[in-house]
């Protein structure tokens, strides 16, 4: 029903260069895409432990106390990959294996600005750096405060903290 109803709205032109650009569109690896995205996915997550693992060895931090610098280290590497175009080419490399949320996220702002950055500071890299990114905020705040409700919710009805 789904390429039915579509194709109602369609001229037979349109129809029959779909259909002609369907068949010449080569295949995807979607395997290859999929074992390259977890790899470097967990890489990047494998690098993240170990710099927590150094935060809580040499600096005598808690597991919970080390991930807040844990992350600051991950953003900044991030955001240095991304100024030397480093991130770009791993990203095509791996595809959605960069997108762990916190280097994914750090190379969206990075990138942005760095694309804005001609438009002035004020309205090209502060205005525009979120654009991308602004989703995100917006979701990930939506998410902590849904969580921070039902949290709040089971705490007033006695569960466990």
């Amino acid at each position: 029903m789904g390429n039915k109803a579509k194709n109602k709205k369609l001229t037979p032109t349109q129809i029959e260069y779909q259909s002609f650009a369907q068949a010449h569109e080569p295949a995807r690896p979607v395997v290859k895409n999929v074992i390259r995205a977890f790899f470097v996915g967990g890489a990047i997550c494998l690098l993240g432990q170990f710099i927590q693992n150094f935060f809580m060895t040499y600096f005598n931090f808690t597991e919970k106390t080390a991930g807040n610098p844990t992350v600051a280290v991950l953003v900044i590497i991030s955001v240095l990959l991304t100024g030397f175009g480093v991130y770009d080419k791993i990203a095509q490399y791996a595809g959605a294996g960069t997108a762990v949320p916190v280097t994914g996220f750090a190379n969206s702002i990075a990138s942005a600005a760095m694309e804005h950055r001609s438009e002035g500071l004020v309205l090209g890299v502060g205005g525009k750096m979120f654009k991308l990114a602004g989703s995100v905020i917006v979701f990930g705040v939506f998410a902590a405060f849904v969580i921070g409700l039902l949290k709040w919710a089971w705490s007033a009805i006695g569960g466990m903290s």
